[in-house]
């Protein structure tokens, strides 16, 4: 992909509440980073915690000091073009998002949804987020947010889908596995344990695999007390976190199967790796996963447990090589920089976000879409 378009040289600053992290912000904003420094862009990144090149404690989730202007203007001053990673979606610190939107007034802004006000029972009343600007492009990561943001608050957004630039670890398997004590079938749960999640779902299909069950994510939003006992009633060996040491990609290198029984994601991040790690995915009806599901991934559902026993028991390539060609297809590197380029470029540009075709012809065009004209 050439580094000759808008952004070849410019100085991009992107920003979040925190940056490095195991969240989904923060794995997707690598992503937005990899891709920006591929279109030629310098990019400087900005939060309030974890890991990033400039820390602003005020701008943290938690931050009860609002960020003074002047210090936006010293860490955002000379950058073109400012990436908002949700800080002025979601107002988990209203005055953190509320100083950025006013310093953004004007300048040359992405702001990128991940989750929206309404899409959680506690903000459901604020009504007046997000902000919007003339000078502003806004971008939501799913269909579903792109429809409620108009309907809801009539501002126009291009949904562009995350970038995966996995690297699967194949050869970690077995010291993974021997680390935490598994001989037999594994079901990896790759999320936080808050409600939503439903972890008593994850539970009941190790069981009927005959399966451990690893949960990698803490608990949450007041969720430690029920996932005590959930686990303490569970008859199947269970285990929790990532050792030292083991990633990500080694821990769906480990597993036999991924869950995502969810009630509701805003994007769902296994989705797409558990295809590309080249696992089966059992996944809980949330509408998400339909949107992304209808572009032709086949997955199992909680109730499909005889066929999965059955795939884990001769396992089908031909699965796995369809979902893995779905995912590079709709969700690999290549695909975000494309629509990057032609987002900040100006070009005309139909909200399904194009991705080039598999030759790498047609760029500007989505296949199978006849509103896009770039």
């Amino acid at each position: 992909m050439p580094s000759s378009g808008p952004l070849a040289g410019r100085h991009v600053a992107l920003l979040s509440y925190r940056l490095g992290m195991a969240d989904g912000v923060s794995v997707t904003a690598a992503q937005w980073v990899r891709a920006l420094r591929r279109l030629g862009a310098r990019v400087t990144t900005v939060a309030g915690d974890g890991c990033a090149d400039v820390i602003v404690p005020e701008l943290a989730v938690h931050a009860d000091v609002r960020p003074a202007r002047g210090r936006l203007t010293a860490v955002l001053g000379d950058a073109d073009l400012v990436v908002v990673d949700n800080v002025c979606s979601l107002p988990m610190n209203r005055a953190v998002g509320e100083a950025v939107a006013e310093h953004l007034v004007g300048r040359p802004a992405v702001l990128r949804h991940h989750d929206l006000p309404w899409e959680r029972a506690q903000y459901a009343g604020v009504t007046s987020w997000p902000h919007d600007d003339p000078a502003w492009w806004h971008v939501t990561i799913t269909e579903l947010a792109r429809h409620d943001l108009a309907a809801r608050r009539g501002i126009a957004a291009t949904t562009v889908y995350h970038g995966f630039d996995e690297q699967p670890c194949p050869a970690r398997r077995a010291a993974v596995r021997a680390e935490l004590g598994v001989t037999g079938p594994l079901v990896l749960q790759p999320t936080r344990a808050i409600p939503r999640k439903n972890v008593d779902v994850g539970l009941s299909l190790a069981r009927a695999l005959g399966a451990t069950y690893w949960l990698t994510g803490p608990a949450e939003d007041g969720f430690a007390a029920r996932l005590e006992q959930l686990v303490r009633d569970a008859d199947v060996p269970v285990r929790r976190g990532l050792p030292a040491g083991v990633s990500m990609a080694a821990a769906y290198a480990a597993c036999d199967v991924v869950a995502l029984p969810s009630s509701w994601e805003g994007f769902g991040l296994p989705l797409v790796e558990s295809a590309l790690h080249r696992r089966p995915l059992v996944v809980g009806d949330f509408p998400v996963a339909r949107e992304l599901g209808a572009l032709g991934f086949r997955w199992f559902t909680p109730a499909d447990v005889d066929v999965l026993r059955e795939h884990l028991a001769d396992p089908d390539p031909v699965l796995l090589d369809h979902n893995e060609a779905v995912a590079r297809r709709h969700f690999g590197m290549d695909a975000l920089v494309h629509r990057l380029d032609v987002l900040l470029s100006g070009s005309s540009m139909c909200h399904h976000a194009p991705v080039p075709d598999q030759d790498g012809a047609g760029e500007g065009k989505l296949t199978g879409c006849d509103c896009l004209t770039a």
